[in-house]
């Protein structure tokens, strides 16, 4: 057993087995003072920070850093070359001990970066059960959700806010301090920075409405009536010519009130970047 390796008497009781509580590689550069849980793997030439917690049952693949502030969840996968807690890139930074707390069951691929907040009383936050793809980059302060996917090279902005079950395709750009709403699906090689409303589709150069998110909602088993409704909601929005707030009065008078509305309209009204054009 090498000195990176620890073992630990089995909580079932009674025969004194053994089981390899961690596997750290003796290649690896773990601080003494981070916090491993049980059942993790940790390659060679991992680098791992003091103020770093890691849950159980982690993967650390080869080349890895996970830096000051980092505290993870358990099963989480991080791959090659990702970088974990990274210092903000904002001038506002003046050396703070700032955080980034990641969930449970996410997937970081190869060379993403994650930059911690700028400041104490801020934190950049991922939820459980997300997949950020190869080349990925979410900025300090953002608060993403779960069970999001960003597409390969995709870039997130500082102070930004994403829901759960969003799609980002490729290489989509979002501007610093936009919110994308749950189960909105954004098409490859758009840049915005506006908000974009829960449940639809957006895309093109500039980014426009392109239709509800249909195929999202019914893997989210939302009832095809209230699917209906949404669509109602959002031909309200986005094709009359009637301002935002008007629109937001037509929906609470003509579209049949469910959570999803309420959150439609909560959504529209609490937008301080503006909601995204009508139509592509």
């Amino acid at each position: 057993m090498t000195p990176q390796q620890h073992w630990a008497t089995s909580p079932r009781g009674g025969t004194g087995q053994t089981f390899m509580a961690k596997d750290i590689s003796p290649q690896a550069v773990v601080s003494p003072n981070a916090k491993i849980g049980d059942g993790c793997k940790i390659y060679p030439f991992v680098y791992i920070e003091d103020n770093v917690e890691i849950g159980e049952n982690c993967v650390i693949f080869p080349f890895v850093s996970i830096l000051n502030g980092t505290k993870m969840g358990h099963d989480n996968e991080v791959h090659q070359g990702t970088v974990l807690g990274a210092q903000p890139q904002n001038r506002d930074f003046t050396g703070e001990d700032t955080n980034l707390i990641i969930g449970n069951n996410n997937t970081f691929r190869e060379n993403v970066v994650i930059n911690r907040a700028t400041c104490c009383n801020r934190q950049t936050i991922i939820g459980n059960n997300n997949l950020l793809m190869e080349g990925s980059h979410v900025n300090h302060n953002t608060r993403m959700g779960d069970r999001n996917v960003l597409g390969y090279g995709t870039k997130i902005g500082g102070n930004c806010e994403i829901g759960d079950g969003v799609i980002f395709s490729s290489s989509v750009i979002e501007g610093a301090g936009t919110r994308v709403g749950s189960l909105a699906m954004i098409q490859a090689g758009t840049t915005f920075y506006k908000d974009i409303p829960p449940y639809i589709i957006a895309g093109g150069k500039p980014i426009a409405y392109g239709g509800p998110n249909a195929t999202t909602m019914t893997a989210w088993s939302i009832d095809e009536k209230v699917q209906k409704h949404i669509a109602n909601a959002y031909r309200l929005v986005f094709h009359g010519q009637n301002s935002m707030l008007d629109a937001v009065l037509q929906i609470n008078d003509q579209v049949p009130d469910s959570p999803e509305i309420r959150n439609i309209v909560k959504f529209i009204q609490s937008s301080e970047k503006g909601i995204i054009s009508k139509i592509m």
